[in-house]
C-alpha cells in the first residue's frame, strides 16, 4: 500500500536538474552564498519575495541580478533607508498639466511587472 502512495507522486526530477543548473551557473560568480542562493530559490519557487540583508560587499545585489537572469525574468533593487515611503516602492500619481490629469509613475516593483 506504502508503494502504491509513493508512485503516485510527481516526478520532480526535471525541476530539480533546473534548479541545480541554476545554482552552478551562480556558483561560476558567487563563491561562499550558497545558502542564500538555495533560500531565493526556495522563495521563487513558492511564488514568494525575497528581501536580502547583510553587510555591503556580499554580493547580495549580483547574486540576485544573476538569479534573474538565469530564469530570465525581470529585476529591480530598491535600497531600503528610514524615510522610504510605500510610493517609493509602488509608485505615486502625478499630475500633467497639459492634460489635466493624473499618470501613474511606475517605481521599481511595478515598474518591473507592467
Amino acid at each position: 500500500m506504502e508503494e502504491q502512495l509513493f508512485a503516485q507522486r510527481t516526478d520532480l526530477t526535471a525541476l530539480n536538474q533546473a534548479v541545480m543548473l541554476i545554482r552552478n551557473e551562480i556558483k561560476k560568480v558567487i563563491v561562499g552564498q550558497d545558502e542564500m542562493v538555495k533560500l531565493i530559490i526556495a522563495a521563487l519557487l513558492a511564488d514568494g519575495h525575497v528581501l536580502i540583508e547583510g553587510v555591503p560587499g556580499v554580493a547580495k545585489t549580483l547574486t540576485a541580478k544573476l538569479v534573474a537572469r538565469s530564469l530570465d525574468i525581470g529585476f529591480s533593487r530598491i535600497q531600503f533607508t528610514p524615510d522610504l515611503m510605500p510610493s517609493d516602492v509602488l509608485g505615486t500619481p502625478v499630475f500633467n498639466p497639459q492634460q489635466g490629469s493624473f499618470d501613474f509613475k511606475k517605481d521599481p516593483c511595478l515598474g518591473t511587472l507592467f
